[in-house]
């Protein structure tokens, strides 16, 4: 045995055998398969007696066999490599090797050439076909066979796949068909229980339960792959994802937000990728109508602004999906604002886009935009939001957020705009900080100047809708990129609280919450997200930590920042909500503010916002918004 294994390690560390020996081995087999054949029909004395015109009868038939080799290249396979369409190749290259057979023998009969060469008829071409395919298919089986025995452990991983049927079995193939292979499957977990010890392609299928990582440990398993199909399943099975991650079995799934599975284009494990946090955040799966948001949105003139940041970036990406008759992205930061030019410029060449440098609060500079392009649809997610750096600069977040904002927002009304979405945040609700409280703010003003259309105060057909959610995973100044950061620096992860919880959604759901809320909307509403359960920060923290295998990385807390909440708010507790079509958003029902009151409130803000007087400008936000009270902050002292 151990003569055998030195011999397959030999062979299976050499790249392949050259071509002439597996076409020699083929000969070889069609030759031997011919013998057999006579002997087996003639008797072993017939078959002494007529040896050497046999011979002659199979070498012009291994003529033939050679022909139809070459014709079917039979012979360029690397057979460790084999596959099942290396073996139809054999399959049809002797059966028409075998049609050749049975015309040479007509006219070896014709010819009256049976005294010197023994050519097979029918019958016996027909058995040396059966008998030589299934050699060479066993030659190929075997050899494969022996690779995966004998050089698996070293160079192939074996995996299990989660999921089965339509999902599963299109994943396996693709594993099995890779040249050359990394992946050997040793198994399926399917969550039907009825499937529970049944075989798929030569594999046996596990009830998905907690035994079944021990299983995968005695088959010395290192990765789990994931179908696509089973994705929303999984994320959701946080008991057997913590066992894997504790066994050190790697995890390989669809990025979050991948496209759907189709049903129609193939799946292949190379979609898959090593499992990242964010998609282990389980939620339930949000569908839009998209058909309702490509009617408002095709052929149409869009300008978003804030496209180079995080939510920017991907509402342009999926605005342009739908094809609008123009792309207005708006953005003062160069470089961010370059790579989406460069992205559009790929991937939609055909679209009419204009990536525009420049700040909303220039007004004179965003009316000449206005004026230029006449934009139907306006999607506002600039504004600074990091929420210690405006505790240090409320002018900026005035002056920014809500001058910019109002605008923006005038400039709509001016030019025709027919919906002016706004993108707003949960810290808007009950502020703690100077940026929630300048997001609420701008959605008093919007709210406002709705209502002042709509009861003719002011002359114009916008529609003003305002959207809020929580955080998004993976945008700027996320805890999950420094999180990520700090891990791979050794360590300590940072967590300001012990207790500290957070809402979190996925970049591309929140934009298409948005275009969703967009097109539902008739203006004057706030759009409310259900962000599903919130996340305690240091259990994500953690399950980080155990997602990297490192052991000795430990979490420290350093206290709550300036202007930050424990725990994000929803709605406030004055609130209500109502349902919508969509069951994923809701409208919140608030105070409304009269449009003079909401201008000059802003007015006023703006000009003290010039003197730089900090203290002077929040005790103004607090006069706008009674319910902002301050927390962990120096404006604490206004709240007395």
């Amino acid at each position: 045995m151990n003569a055998i294994s030195k011999l397959c390690n030999w062979y299976f560390s050499r790249k392949a055998l050259p071509y002439w020996c597996i076409l020699a081995m083929d000969c070889a087999i069609v030759l031997i398969s011919g013998l057999f054949v006579f002997y087996m029909q003639h008797g072993g004395l017939s078959l002494t007696q007529h040896f050497w015109q046999v011979i002659a009868g199979l070498s012009l038939c291994l003529v033939i066999y050679v022909i139809s080799f070459f014709a079917f290249h039979t012979y360029n396979g690397v057979m460790r490599y084999s596959s099942f369409v290396d073996l139809h190749r054999v399959c049809y290259s002797t059966a028409s090797a075998g049609i050749g057979v049975c015309i040479l023998h007509q006219l070896q009969v014709h010819a009256a050439l049976t005294p010197y060469i023994l050519v097979p008829g029918f019958e016996s071409a027909l058995l040396i076909f059966i008998v030589a395919t299934m050699l060479m298919w066993c030659l190929r089986v075997i050899v494969k066979g022996m690779h995966d025995t004998y050089r698996g452990d070293s160079s192939i991983s074996k995996v299990f796949i989660y999921g089965c049927m339509e999902g599963g079995v299109a994943l396996a193939k693709s594993l099995v068909n890779e040249t050359p292979r990394r992946y050997r499957l040793r198994g399926f977990i399917s969550t039907d229980k009825s499937m529970n010890g049944k075989w798929l392609l030569g594999e046996q299928v596990y009830y998905d339960d907690d035994s079944v990582v021990e299983t995968m440990l005695n088959y010395h398993v290192s990765a789990l792959l994931v179908s696509p199909l089973q994705r929303e399943t999984f994320v959701k099975r946080t008991s057997l994802i913590d066992a894997l991650i504790k066994s050190g079995i790697q995890i390989l799934i669809s990025p979050s937000g991948a496209e759907e599975w189709d049903g129609k284009s193939p799946i292949s494990h190379r979609q898959l990728r090593e499992v990242q946090i964010e998609d282990l955040l389980s939620r339930d799966k949000i569908e839009v109508d998209m058909k309702a948001i490509g009617n408002m949105l095709t052929g149409r003139r869009i300008l978003i602004t804030g496209a180079a940041g995080s939510i920017g970036s991907e509402m342009a990406r999926q605005v342009a999906k739908f094809n609008p008759s123009h792309l207005i992205l708006i953005d003062q930061a160069e470089t961010p604002m370059h790579d989406v030019r460069l992205y559009m410029a790929r991937n939609h060449s055909g679209l009419c886009v204009e990536t525009i440098v420049t700040s909303i609060c220039k007004e004179s500079r965003m009316e000449r935009i206005f004026a230029e392009y006449k934009p139907e649809y306006v999607f506002h997610a600039a504004a600074y939001k990091h929420v210690p750096m405006m505790e240090d600069n409320p002018a900026e977040a005035v002056q920014n957020n809500i001058y910019g904002t109002r605008v923006i927002a005038d400039l709509a009304v001016k030019y025709g705009t027919k919906k002016f979405v706004m993108i707003s945040t949960d810290k808007a609700v009950n502020p703690t900080n100077v940026m929630g409280c300048s997001k609420r703010i701008c959605e008093i003003y919007c709210q406002a100047l709705n209502k002042a259309i709509f009861d003719g105060e002011i002359k114009g057909v916008t529609q003003f809708v305002t959207t809020r959610f929580g955080n998004v995973l993976g945008s700027n100044g996320s805890v999950i990129p420094l999180f990520k950061e700090q891990i791979q620096k050794g360590g300590p992860i940072t967590v300001t609280h012990k207790d500290i919880i957070r809402f979190f959604m996925l970049i591309p759901e929140a934009c298409r919450l948005v275009l969703e809320a967009g097109t539902m909307g008739r203006g004057g509403e706030i759009f409310v997200f259900d962000m599903g359960e919130p996340v305690r920060i240091a259990d994500l923290a953690q399950r980080m930590i155990d997602l990297s295998g490192a052991k000795d990385i430990e979490i420290q807390f350093t206290g709550l920042r300036d202007g930050e909440k424990l725990y994000e708010e929803v709605l406030s507790d004055a609130e209500l909500t109502k349902p919508t079509t969509h069951p994923k958003i809701l409208v919140a029902q608030v105070r409304e503010y009269p449009y003079a009151e909401a201008l000059q409130n802003e007015k006023e803000l703006y000009d003290i916002s010039l003197t730089g007087d900090d203290i002077s400008i929040v005790r103004k936000m607090k006069e706008v918004v009674p319910e902002y009270k301050s927390q962990h902050s120096k404006y604490q002292i206004l709240d007395s």
